[in-house]
């Protein structure tokens, strides 16, 4: 498997590289699955519960690391990820080193400016408005959204896993 980043790919336990699935087929999966659960039940009347909204700690980090982002500070980026850690876009990246860190978050073309935060078990799904980013020619979801869902430890990022967005033609725009 050619891995662009030159960063560590997971490995399973018999030590073959991971399988490659594209993006599309993950996005399209990922959209079969909504519909065929949003097709069963019904709304019943009754009030929605929402989820608790995440800890104001988790949600600082996961702002300032968009922020740090988005002025392309790298190396600040980088130190809201926890060594190691695990960080999936297309491909999963084991980071386990601040350089393995700083490389995955100068694989992103875009900053994100966060809008919106919604918690599920220790998953935090985060949504941003792509924006250009200083140094980079050009930021392909610009204006678009995008979600990731954070896995925050202790204050430092543990998991950071791209979510597809569901819709007509939506592939998960790269943050």
């Amino acid at each position: 498997m050619h891995n662009t980043y030159n960063l560590p790919l997971n490995r399973s336990s018999s030590g073959s590289d991971t399988h490659y699935v594209s993006r599309r087929l993950i996005t399209l999966l990922l959209i079969a699955a909504v519909i065929s659960l949003s097709s069963c039940g019904g709304d019943d009347g009754s009030p929605s519960t929402s989820e608790p909204e995440a800890s104001t700690d988790d949600i600082e980090v996961i702002e300032a690391w968009a922020e740090a982002i988005s002025e392309s500070d790298m190396e600040a980026a980088a130190e809201y990820f926890a060594i190691p850690s695990v960080a999936e876009n297309g491909i999963t990246v084991d980071i386990e080193t601040r350089d393995d860190a700083v490389l995955f978050n100068e694989s992103l073309p875009c900053g994100a400016e966060l809008e919106s935060t919604e918690e599920e078990g220790e998953f935090i799904t985060a949504t941003f408005r792509l924006k250009q980013r200083p140094g980079v020619p050009s930021c392909p979801g610009d204006g678009g959204t995008a979600e990731t869902s954070f896995v925050i430890e202790d204050g430092a990022i543990v998991e950071w896993r791209r979510v597809a967005l569901p819709g007509p033609g939506a592939e998960g725009q790269p943050a």
